[in-house]
């Protein structure tokens, strides 16, 4: 039966694919938490996948540059870890820009405000900070409005030229364009005219 029950754990790993992150908690309607645990104790003793901190894991991906499992994502595993507690998340200074490709250096510290209680996490590949924060600014809008207001607070409105313009519109689609300009109305004043520019921009691409 034991068997059984971890065989259904690794199907549902190997059907997310490589990259996921996961907690004990993603399995707990296929066995109990003891049956879960033990079953993640031998996958990792047996190399499929790894343990990340305590309690996380991934199905890790092969980076074919390196001809070796590449680096966890951290975003991933604060993603994950809010998903284990029921936490929103909301991407704070440097991360929101790492994430929309405003800026390309990597954080050592990946940020986030969160309605959690503050937290530190640290892994091999860096730190993950949550802060509890509560921001009715950002309530009812979708993860993608979240990210873009946030990563242009961040950057601040004297920041704003064509390049920021560009490569905003290259990682939010027309839809994800149309539904920020419909939730963003609420924000500060400045920002909510940048999303509304790159809405307008794009009859003009």
């Amino acid at each position: 039966m034991e068997n059984n029950l971890s065989g259904k754990i690794l199907a549902r790993i190997y059907g997310k694919g490589r990259g996921y992150v996961f907690t004990p908690k993603d399995f707990l309607d296929l066995a109990n938490h003891a049956t879960v645990r033990q079953s993640l104790a031998r996958f990792v003793e047996a190399g499929t996948i790894r343990r990340l901190l305590r309690g996380v894991y991934d199905y890790p991906a092969f980076s074919d540059f390196l001809k070796a499992p590449a680096r966890p994502d951290p975003d991933a595993i604060a993603r994950t870890i809010a998903r284990a507690h029921g936490w929103t998340l909301l991407p704070a200074g440097e991360t929101a820009l790492n994430l929309l490709g405003l800026s390309t250096q990597v954080p050592a510290q990946w940020h986030y405000f969160s309605d959690g209680p503050s937290k530190r996490y640290e892994w091999s590949g860096g730190t993950i900070i949550f802060t509890r924060r509560a921001n009715r600014e950002i309530a009812g809008l979708s993860p993608k409005t979240v990210l873009v207001v946030q990563a242009l607070k961040s950057l601040g409105k004297d920041r704003v030229d064509i390049e920021v313009m560009e490569r905003l519109r290259r990682k939010l689609d027309r839809k994800e364009r149309s539904r920020a300009v419909e939730e963003a109305r609420y924000v500060t004043a400045w920002v909510y005219e940048v999303i509304k520019r790159l809405e307008e921009e794009e009859g003009h691409a």
